[in-house]
């Protein structure tokens, strides 16, 4: 009986796709108003209109939803697979601030923002949340950058540690900027401001690394 009616409501709401992604707005949502040590379960089943024993299943314990919510964002990180050959500083150039406009359009969201300062509310009661956000949004990131350097590197363009010269470029493109979001002091920039931070990135980068 419990197996047919979880079946149907997985018809009417559209598949298990469609309620696992209901089920992660609903625990994020859940998260963001309850913080993640105080939301329950129950809490985010009743948003998400499933059972306890159906959220289990399509999603798993209140972690596995946590590493899904940030995953979910984090994928939009990734530099494409296709990731043109670097064979002149104009390409690398061009990769940087691609890279550069994409994280900080997605990184400077209010919803990512909420995260960031969810991770620092929760430090102590559930470090966890900062864990998951550092291995797995802030490395998607990371990681990102390293293979953008590697390919600079192997073609002649760059020389030194991929994730060094990764960070180099993060510090230029963020300066204080993540910083003054977190406590609210600065406003969300707009695309025509975040293009031009990514292009003054690239510059400076490029800069202090002449051919």
């Amino acid at each position: 009986m419990a197996t047919a009616s979880m079946t149907n409501r997985r018809r009417e709401g559209g598949g298990e796709t469609a309620v696992r992604e209901r089920i992660l707005d609903a625990a994020f949502a859940a998260f963001m108003k309850s913080g993640y040590a105080t939301a329950s379960t129950l809490e985010i089943a009743t948003r998400a209109r499933v059972s306890k024993r159906e959220l289990y299943a399509l999603v798993g314990n209140k972690q596995e939803m946590l590493i899904a919510c940030i995953d979910r964002r984090a994928k939009r990180f990734e530099v494409p697979a296709d990731l043109p050959v670097m064979r002149d500083r104009e390409t690398l150039a061009q990769a940087l601030i691609s890279f550069g406009t994409r994280v900080v359009r997605e990184a400077s969201d209010p919803a990512v923002i909420a995260v960031f300062r969810l991770a620092v509310s929760e430090v102590i009661q559930a470090p966890e949340v900062a864990r998951v956000l550092d291995s797995i949004a802030r490395e998607r990131s990371r990681a990102a950058l390293r293979k953008i350097m590697a390919r600079a590197q192997a073609s002649g363009l760059l020389t030194g540690r991929p994730a060094e010269l990764g960070k180099q470029f993060a510090g230029l493109l963020w300066r204080d900027l993540q910083v003054s979001l977190l406590l609210g002091v600065a406003k969300r920039p707009n695309p025509r401001q975040i293009a031009r931070r990514a292009r003054d990135a690239a510059a400076a980068f490029l800069q202090l690394h002449p051919e």
